[in-house]
């Protein structure tokens, strides 16, 4: 195994790999060099396979639109229609296309042409189906956005879009549209182009063609016929003919007109002169008479199938759908029987007629029953239940101040509300009565729709939480605008429709449950594919607010309720509405009139008023008029299905009344001791009732929140420091079911001065009213006249001559049968009975004494000279005469009888004695004096703040 080296046997030595070296040396290989030849070479051909392939796509796109053109030419004929039907399944409308006329090239005004080639295509003349330019500009846009939002599409391109009836923004579907732009602008002259096109066009409210818009708009059957401002009009309508057509959005469609006439102003069609003069026109609708059942409802479905759905109108009207609705025939038919009686609604004005909506809705559910959107409704005409907002007025007082103020859980029906007439930062509202209570429970203010209390009670509740409430509703408010206490008396920026008030509302008998409202229930494809209902419920109050809420709307509908003409026999509970007319010298006249009200199965809300108001259009029919259509309608359309009554919620507990208010409160003024208090007394109105105490003084406003002091007494005294003219009321209030009830009279005593020193050794017993301390030994004779009356009897006076007398007794302090010790030559004051001010009579006294005995002379200078004839005392007697004293007529009493020799001065200050301390005596002499009290002496009237007269 010689000169072998390997570690395999028989395995062959393995060559060497050659060096780097040996690699370097070898000889490079060499690069292709790219020449201008090539480049041109590879251009043109490059080129040549564009060119074919140009051609190629050019020729399908030629060839394929002019067969989708020969194939599908006749789709201008209108297929199938698509079926409505109410809530019992049976047929009731017709959704389909109607009133379409085709009209030759020669029919068709040069004018006309102008407008719309104005508006939809300005380079109509110059390109050949595809205007590249708007292509171009379209693009751009679409790219910018990411989308396709910019169509760039030519008359003729619409024209084909129309033949092919897809909206859809694909690429695909936009060069199939082109190539057949193409097609037609090789077969047809740009005449017959824009004529199929006017012919074919939708301009809303069921008409094809323009011949056909132009009746339906103008009344005018002849094109050339037509004014500028019309041919403007028409032309504004197909870039949205629901928006822009002049019956149903007047104001849009003026506005789309505006447009519409600069455009053709700015190519040289028309004048300034010419767009001024017919910008300015103002349009009227033309009387139609032909009117179709149930035409609101099925226009409704319509929108409601374009807006909740997203379905193209034009597919519905031609797809052959079946839709299914909650629509109640009978009560449809009821709502436009009604509406065609002229007696239900105010005489015409000059230039309109008063017009009405009505909306029905069911509670369950909030399927809408029956609709009507006007008088003299029109197909496709202003549907005034849902594209006219209005002013609510006062029936938006329970959705955004009681309902919310309830769901807080510090208020319930009878809940105590002020009604006083002030300012809130510069708002002053006022009740429409000019009537202010004070205070009033919340069941009197629904009832009487007084306004200060809805307004104050919103303030409380704040007015966001008001606005947060009415959201939950389907109310949208202007946060900006509508974030004010006007709200609370329907202040609105924008108003509400029919429609909204109604499925408000209709979450009060539900339970605080809020459906969407709507009237399709399905629909069903030619397919069969079938589309359900998309809506829902939601809770935006709980069970017991909407509880409370009812009973409290039911006493609106009773007698003395502002919707008492609305009553019928069936459970209901409802609220009024009216907004005022602000212009100078109408302003007792209104702008609008609503009743909104529900029974257990359906609610609905009814609204009159002008579609503009001015100077010769405005309300003048009284406010119970909307409840009275509400109830033709109802009542009869309720009239074949069962009764049912309102249930309380389970877990909800039943209002239970308040106490009995209290109107007896009494108050007077007592000094003893040299300390000045006011006494309180009034009659009890139940038992564990607690009486809550409320003071005021000169320097308040009003009354405070919370009570001064509160007792389970029915009296209360209380200390005075500062003379002042006070008040007070009182409050019952139970805690066992937490109720409060209405607040008292109110008492108003006045302190001229406070208490008396006695220990004044000059003027014992005084204070500078020349009031007495019954304590004192003395007094100072009073600076009042002295009195007059008629003579009584009495017992035999006891009393020395000076002795001082408290202007609130009406006698005496005399004993009967004992003889005199001191001389006096006046009457006996024992105690005789008294009639009080304002007619109040005393309490009978005890016996009947005669005066028989002398007194001693007297030593002090008497003032006070009376004379008297029997009448009766505290014992018995009777009183007689009057005294005219500050301008108060008081009642008399009797004095006593006795005669003395010496005289006595006991009349004070403050008013003079019913009757002097007389001393006792052995002859009889007579005396009675009247006098206005401003103490309680055991006898007298009661000192109290209200002025009584009496008779």
């Amino acid at each position: 195994m010689t000169g072998r080296n390997s570690k395999t046997p028989g395995q062959a030595p393995k060559e060497k790999k050659p060096t780097s070296s040996a690699k370097s040396s070898a000889k490079p290989k060499k690069k292709k060099k790219i020449t201008i030849g090539k480049v041109l070479a590879w251009t043109f051909v490059t080129g040549a396979l564009a060119a074919i392939c140009g051609m190629g796509v050019y020729i399908f796109v030629l060839v394929n639109g002019a067969n989708i053109l020969r194939d599908n030419i006749g789709k201008l004929n209108f297929s199938e229609a698509s079926i409505i039907y109410d809530a019992g399944g049976n047929e009731a409308g017709v959704l389909k296309v109607e009133n379409r006329e085709n009209v030759d090239p020669a029919e068709v005004p040069e004018m006309l042409k102008q407008a719309f080639i104005a508006t939809e295509d300005q380079r109509f003349e110059q390109h050949q189906g595809v205007d590249l330019f708007s292509v171009g500009r379209a693009l751009v846009k679409d790219v910018v956005a990411r989308s396709m939002v910019e169509g760039g599409s030519t008359i003729t391109q619409q024209l084909a879009k129309n033949v092919f009836l897809s909206s859809d923004k694909t690429f695909f579907r936009k060069a199939t549209e082109m190539s057949i732009a193409l097609a037609l602008e090789r077969e047809y002259k740009k005449d017959e182009i824009i004529t199929f096109y006017l012919n074919r066009i939708y301009f809303g409210n069921r008409a094809y063609g323009v011949k056909a818009a132009s009746k339906v708009y103008f009344g005018v059957s002849n094109l050339k016929d037509l004014k500028l401002w019309q041919v403007a009009t028409l032309a504004a309508m197909p870039k949205a003919p629901n928006t822009y057509n002049p019956i149903s959005n007047p104001d849009k469609s003026k506005d789309r007109r505006a447009v519409v006439l600069k455009l053709m102003q700015e190519q040289g069609y028309i004048t300034e002169a010419q767009r001024a003069e017919a910008a300015a026109a103002e349009y009227a609708p033309p009387v139609n008479a032909g009117k179709s059942q149930y035409q609101t409802y099925i226009d409704y479905v319509l929108k409601e199938a374009q807006d909740m759905y997203k379905f193209d109108e034009d597919d519905l009207l031609r797809g052959g759908y079946k839709i299914y609705t909650s629509l109640d025939p009978n009560a449809q038919q009821i709502m436009e029987q009604t509406y065609a009686n002229d007696k239900l609604f105010q005489k015409d004005g000059p230039e309109q007629k008063m017009q009405s909506s009505m909306v029905i809705l069911n509670n369950e559910d909030g399927g809408i029953v029956a609709m009507i959107g006007g008088r003299d409704y029109v197909a496709r005409g202003l549907n005034r239940a849902v594209a006219q907002p209005r002013q609510p007025g006062s029936a938006f007082k329970t959705l955004v101040a009681y309902a919310p103020a309830i769901e807080s859980g510090k208020y319930n029906p009878y809940s105590r509300l002020p009604d006083v007439q002030k300012s809130y930062n510069g708002y002053s509202p006022r009740n429409y009565d000019g009537v202010y209570r004070g205070e009033v429970s919340m069941f009197d203010a629904v009832k009487k729709s007084m306004n200060i209390p809805a307004v104050d009670l919103l303030n409380q509740i704040k007015v966001k939480t008001g606005m947060d409430f009415v959201k939950k509703l389907g109310i949208d408010l202007d946060e900006k605008n509508d974030r004010n206490l006007a709200i609370a008396l329907g202040g609105l920026n924008k108003g509400v429709t029919t429609l909204q008030m109604a499925r408000a509302y209709s979450a009060f008998p539900n339970n605080g449950n809020l459906p969407t409202a709507h009237a399709i229930t399905k629909i069903i494809g030619d397919d069969g594919k079938i589309t359900p209902f998309k809506g829902e419920t939601k809770s935006v109050m709980s069970a017991k607010t909407a509880w409370y809420m009812t009973q409290l709307m039911q006493g609106v509908v009773e007698p003395g309720g502002t919707g008492a003409a609305a009553k019928f026999d069936r459970p209901l509970a409802a609220k009024t509405g009216t907004t005022q007319l602000d212009l100078k010298g109408l302003e007792k006249y209104n702008r609008d009139l609503w009743f909104v009200g529900y029974t257990p199965e359906w609610t609905a809300a009814v609204w009159l008023g002008f579609d503009k108001t001015d100077s010769k259009h405005y309300v003048t029919m009284g406010s119970g008029s909307p409840g009275i259509i509400f109830k033709e309608v109802m009542q009869k359309a309720l009239a074949k299905r069962p009764m049912t009554s309102f249930k309380r919620p389970d877990g909800v507990k039943d209002l239970t009344a308040p106490p009995k208010g209290i109107t007896d409160l009494k108050a007077e003024h007592i000094v003893m001791g040299g300390n000045s208090k006011v006494q309180l007394n009034w009659s009890g109105v139940g038992d564990n009732m607690t009486y809550q105490i409320f003071r005021k003084d000169s320097k308040m406003a009003d009354f405070p929140a919370e009570p001064t002091e509160s007792t389970t007494m029915t009296d209360f005294a209380e200390f005075i420091s500062q003379p002042d003219t006070y008040e007070y009321v009182v409050v019952p209030y139970n805690a066992e079911n937490n109720t409060t009830g209405a607040r008292s009279n109110v008492a108003t005593i006045k302190v001229d001065a406070v208490g008396g020193n006695p220990l004044d050794p000059l003027h014992p017993g005084t204070d500078p009213n020349g009031k007495h301390d019954p304590n004192s030994p003395g007094g100072h004779p009073g600076t009042n006249p002295p009195g007059t009356g008629q003579p009584g009897n009495g017992d035999p006076g006891t009393g020395l001559p000076d002795q001082g007398q408290r202007p609130d007794q009406e006698g005496g302090n005399g004993m009967d049968g004992r003889t005199g010790t001191e001389q006096g030559t006046k009457p006996g004051t024992g105690q005789g009975g008294s009639t009080r001010p304002g007619g109040e009579t005393s309490q009978p006294g005890g016996s009947t004494g005669a005066g028989t005995e002398t007194g001693r002379t007297g030593t002090e200078s008497g003032t006070d000279t009376r004379t008297g004839t029997n009448g009766t005392t505290s014992t018995g007697g009777t009183n007689s005469g009057t005294q005219t004293n500050g301008g108060k007529t008081s009642g008399t009493s009797g004095g006593k009888s006795g005669t003395g020799t010496g005289s006595g001065s006991d009349a004070t200050a403050g008013g003079t004695s019913r009757g002097s301390g007389g001393t006792t005596g052995g002859t009889t002499g007579s005396g009675a004096s009247t006098g206005t009290t401003d103490g309680a002496g055991p006898d007298s009237a009661s000192t109290g703040s209200t002025t009584q007269t009496g008779r």
